[in-house]
């Protein structure tokens, strides 16, 4: 008897390498449902946020509720999933807009992460349970108005007085800081670099909120002011001095970064391929011109490859073996390739492409953020160029 044929291998459009095939049942239930919570409460109103330049506080809880707040901690009411997990949800999520996947990252990787890994039991016990539930937003003070990719020459000082501290200094370009109920706040002291909890309402802390961006409207970005804050022994981060501290913050929020923008990127490719069949030019629909099917192609080949790196990121790092070299691999791939399909798909789109009607004009202008946040291109080209030649190029 002869055998039955095989079955024809399915191709699939919008999961061309049959990415999903490779992820645990857990990671689809978890990618699953953040993207039907992007679908039922981002989408129908981020045009709205993004034209109005606001975030809605209010669904700081909600992400809360989904355990999505520190989602890659252990303890303390965060969900211990894995990195991959985590990557999947910030995928999800800046498919919708990178001003959420932002915010999670941020509150998650920038601001719970310091207090998980470096805090005392007391600072650990009084914050990280109300962060993963949003009850309590945080920010990260790290940039200075003349220090950025270089932040070890910050000048934010921290110095003794008596059993306390006293900062003084300015953090430029924080997410959530104008919202934010407490601030992980880094300052140079006598010692080196060290990292301090400074809760909203502290006398000599104030924020204000930056005003008339073109990219991350949906995302509240803010000064941080501190004059002669004084704050007790408890505030500061017991467990790490110098920059290990932050760079190490930095890396957990990165690796986000990677996984969310193939996230922007997928939905620019799906708008363009959806709207190359559905508009018609000289009599037929674009998809059918070749130079359209090569735009296509190109942005298929670049998303797919993308989410591979990233889906082999996230594998290494839940075995312990990704480095902060790696992870500046992903994002400078992933950042420049998303940014790139992006731009591809706005082509496509023609005119209809710059405007909030469909998304793409509105994850370009966030991927202009993204990729100067976190460690500009051109720094993770030279980490890439010094662990490959032994040789640092930064001076």
């Amino acid at each position: 008897m002869a055998k039955a044929a095989p079955a024809r291998p399915e191709v699939k459009p919008l999961d061309f390498l049959d990415i999903d095939h490779l992820l645990q049942d857990e990671e689809r239930m978890i990618r699953d449902t953040v993207r039907k919570f992007v679908h039922d409460r981002i989408l129908p109103g981020i045009e709205g946020w993004f034209e109005k330049g606001v975030f809605p506080k209010e669904i700081a809880p909600e992400l809360g509720r989904l355990g999505l707040l520190g989602m890659h901690l252990h303890g303390y009411g965060t969900l211990g999933v894995s990195a991959t997990s985590y990557g999947l949800a910030c995928l999800e999520l800046e498919a919708g807009d990178s001003g959420f996947r932002s915010f999670v990252s941020v509150q998650g990787s920038l601001a719970m992460f310091p207090i998980w890994k470096y805090g005392s039991e007391e600072q650990k016990r009084e914050w990280l349970p109300r962060m993963a539930a949003g009850e309590a937003i945080g920010c990260f003070g790290l940039t200075e108005p003349d220090s950025g990719s270089d932040p070890a020459s910050m000048r934010t000082s921290a110095r003794r007085s008596g059993g306390d501290w006293i900062l003084n200094g300015n953090k430029l370009w924080i997410t959530n800081g104008g919202i934010a109920d407490l601030a992980v706040v880094w300052a140079r002291a006598e010692d080196g670099i060290r990292g301090f909890v400074v809760p909203r309402g502290s006398k000599g802390y104030t924020t204000r909120d930056i005003h008339q961006k073109l990219s991350l409207r949906a995302s509240v970005t803010s000064e941080l002011i501190l004059e002669d804050v004084r704050l007790p022994e408890s505030a500061a981060l017991p467990d790490v001095t110098g920059m290990r501290g932050p760079l190490s913050c930095l890396n957990e929020a990165r690796y986000g970064i990677l996984w969310g923008v193939v996230g922007a990127a997928r939905t620019c490719y799906e708008t363009a391929l959806e709207y190359s069949k559905t508009r018609h030019q000289f009599g037929k629909p674009i998809a059918s011109f070749q130079l359209t099917q090569e735009k296509l192609v190109n942005m298929l080949l670049e998303l797919n490859k993308a989410a591979l790196v990233a889906y082999h990121l996230g594998r290494m790092k839940d075995e312990g073996r990704l480095a902060a070299q790696h992870v500046s691999f992903g994002k400078l791939n992933n950042v420049r390739e998303a940014l790139e399909i992006c731009r591809s798909a706005r082509t496509i789109l023609a005119a209809n492409g710059i405007t909030l009607e469909y998304p793409v004009i509105r994850h370009i202008n966030n991927l202009e953020s993204v990729l100067t946040y976190e460690g500009t291109s051109e720094i993770h080209t030279l980490v890439l160029g010094e662990a490959i030649t032994g040789i640092q190029a930064y001076r």
